[in-house]
């Protein structure tokens, strides 16, 4: 194998839950600010924790937390019905696992979300490894994320690829020393992500497999 450990972004990259995400900010901006923002507003910062995204409006911890609540409140009503695995993501992570490669996830997401994706999409139990906004303060494009989930996985980071949808998660991936691929079928437009130079281009699920190999 090329690489022998790969690790993941999750929303926009292996679940699609885009749509989700910005109307639970669209929600959480009616209720504390009587209106919503447009799209763009929080795509710029998406990959980031919510703690991030908020403050960018207060600088009252009190009141993040209340919109953080407000945000998850909805989110969570409506997350099964609302959230996929994008074509081909399961296929893609299942064959990796079972070419024997080490599988990480890296996500700004607290460890309740991302356990209720992975369980609703079919991901539960293939990774080796997750890492989310509970466990660090640091997050994407800090590389800390990154490290942390290599020393866990033992794997040098010269022998990982991350994946991911965001300029945050090329960012991080790369000023970790990792090989970086970045996903097409997310939110963000080629321009943004070529700004961080990744190291490969995936159109689809069904490239990421010869990358690996």
């Amino acid at each position: 194998m090329r690489f022998l450990a790969v690790l993941f972004d999750l929303d926009g990259t292996l679940i699609d839950s885009t749509r989700l995400i910005l109307e639970s900010y669209h929600h959480t901006m009616r209720i504390h600010r009587g209106q919503a923002f447009p799209d763009a507003e929080w795509i710029k910062g998406l990959g980031t924790p919510l703690r991030v995204q908020f403050r960018r409006f207060t600088d009252d911890d009190d009141e993040v937390q209340r919109m953080i609540a407000t945000y998850r409140d909805w989110n969570l009503a409506h997350h099964d019905a609302m959230v996929r695995a994008f074509p081909g993501a399961l296929d893609a992570v299942t064959g990796l696992k079972a070419r024997g490669a080490r599988l990480g996830i890296v996500t700004s997401k607290n460890r309740h979300g991302v356990e209720r994706g992975l369980n609703l999409c079919g991901f539960a139990g293939l990774f080796d490894e997750i890492v989310t906004s509970d466990d660090l303060e640091a997050s994407k494009p800090d590389p800390a994320p990154v490290r942390a989930a290599l020393a866990r996985l033992d794997t040098a980071a010269a022998a990982a690829l991350f994946v991911g949808d965001s300029p945050h998660d090329i960012a991080a991936g790369r000023d970790a020393g990792t090989r970086t691929a970045a996903c097409l079928w997310g939110p963000f437009e080629r321009s943004t992500l070529a700004a961080e130079q990744p190291d490969y281009w995936l159109n689809t699920f069904a490239e990421l497999g010869p990358l690996v190999r």
